[in-house]
């Protein structure tokens, strides 16, 4: 993982992380590896800190077209 990709997870929002994770393309490295297994963790993170009616309501703004 390089520390520009560790700072953008970290400085990202439940949001975008949520809207990169629906709409990157197949084989985005940054969700291959140790970097993909933070990310997965740091949302996670970020989903339990925001709660449902937040997470409901980001899945709404992003949808499935982004």
């Amino acid at each position: 993982m390089t520390d520009q990709q560790k700072e953008w997870i970290d400085n990202a929002d439940y949001e975008l992380l949520l809207r990169r994770w629906r709409n990157a393309p197949s084989g985005d490295p940054i969700f291959q590896g140790d970097t993909g297994k933070y990310y997965q963790e740091i949302m996670t993170e970020k989903r339990k800190a925001v709660g449902n009616a937040a997470h409901v309501q980001a899945s709404k703004n992003i949808g499935w077209g982004g």
